[in-house]
């Protein structure tokens, strides 16, 4: 179970860190900084996800 919760770990992460970059974008945030935290905070929401998702996977 923990080679699906890492492989969806993955993949949700990157999803949703280009997602929550481009919802600041649009927002018009601008700089390197912001931008960062805005993928890393899409990022963390990953993981919590990720175990729902394998769990119910299971």
């Amino acid at each position: 179970m923990s080679r699906l919760i890492l492989f969806l770990g993955s993949m949700i992460g990157s999803t949703l860190a280009f997602v929550f970059v481009v919802v600041a974008l649009v927002a018009g945030v601008t700089g390197l900084w912001p931008l960062l935290g805005a993928a890393i905070a899409g990022y963390a929401a990953s993981w919590p996800i990720a175990l729902l998702v394998a769990r119910r996977m299971r």
